[in-house]
C-alpha cells in the first residue's frame, strides 16, 4: 500500500484536525500578545516536529533552584551580574531561569524564540562541524543546561561538540537527555550520571536521566 493510500477513520482525523487548528490559534494569540508582555512571559506550544517536550513544574523548579545556589556562590555581586547562563534546546526552561538569572542565552534552532529578543541565538547543531562555528561564543559560559532534541549518536556527538566550544575550564554542566546516550556521552564530555531524573508535561516513553560534571544531586538535595 502507497503512503498516499493511507487514511485515518473520519473520527479521528477530526480530533486531529481539531487540536491542531486549537493549537495554532493558541500560537497567533500568543504571538500578537508579545509586545504586551515581558520576555519571560511568554508562551509557546509544542512543536513534536522538531521533538520538543517541555518540561514538567518539578522539573523547572529543581534547575531553577540550582542556578539560585549556583548564584549564592559567587564571591560577589561583579561575579554574579558576570555570570553566563546557556539553554542548549531546552526553551522550557527559559522562564525560569530568566527569573533567577538575567544574564542567560537561549540556544535554539526554532525561530520562535527570537521573541526572546537578545538571549536568542539561532543554532543547528548540524552544522558544530563548521569551522568557527558560533566562535562569537567561544568559552563564554559559566552553566550550560542542555537537552538535545534527539536521541542519536551523531545528535549527541554534535551537541557536545558545541558545548566543548561554549564551556570554560570551570564551566558546570548539566546535559539532560536518554538513558540510552551515556557511553555516546561519556566519549564525548567528561559527564557523569546523576540521580536527578528530568520530567516533561507529558509522559514519555523513554527513560530520561541527567548528566554533569559537578555534583548536581548535592545542590537539588
Amino acid at each position: 500500500m502507497d503512503a498516499d493510500d493511507i487514511t485515518l477513520p473520519a473520527d479521528t482525523l477530526k480530533i486531529l484536525n481539531e487540536f491542531l487548528e486549537e493549537k495554532a490559534k493558541r500560537e497567533r494569540e500568543e504571538l500578537e500578545r508579545i509586545d504586551k508582555k515581558s520576555n519571560a512571559d511568554i508562551m509557546f506550544e509544542e512543536d513534536w516536529q522538531l521533538s520538543q517536550f517541555w518540561y514538567s513544574e518539578s522539573t523547572k523548579e529543581a534547575l531553577g533552584k540550582l542556578v539560585s545556589k549556583l548564584l549564592d556562590e559567587q564571591e560577589n555581586e561583579t561575579n554574579v551580574n558576570n555570570y553566563r547562563i546557556a539553554l542548549l534546546s531546552c526553551p522550557s526552561l527559559y522562564t525560569t531561569v530568566k527569573q533567577v538569572h538575567n544574564n542567560v542565552k537561549i540556544f535554539e534552532f526554532d525561530k520562535r524564540f527570537s521573541a526572546y529578543g537578545d538571549d536568542f541565538v539561532f543554532y543547528d547543531f548540524n552544522n558544530a562541524e563548521e569551522i568557527g562555528y558560533l566562535q562569537e561564543y567561544k568559552e563564554s559560559f559559566d552553566l550550560i543546561i542542555a537537552d538535545p532534541p534527539f536521541l542519536s549518536e551523531e545528535c549527541i556527538t554534535k551537541i557536545s561538540k558545541i558545548i566543548s566550544n561554549l564551556q570554560k575550564p570551570t564551566t558546570k554542566i548539566v546535559f539532560c537527555s536518554g538513558a540510552v546516550v551515556e557511553s555516546w556521552l561519556t566519549n564525548c564530555l567528561q559527564l557523569k550520571k546523576c540521580s536527578f531524573e528530568p520530567t516533561h508535561e507529558r509522559n514519555l516513553g523513554n527513560e530520561f536521566v541527567s548528566y554533569a560534571n559537578f555534583q548536581l544531586d548535592n545542590y537539588l538535595s
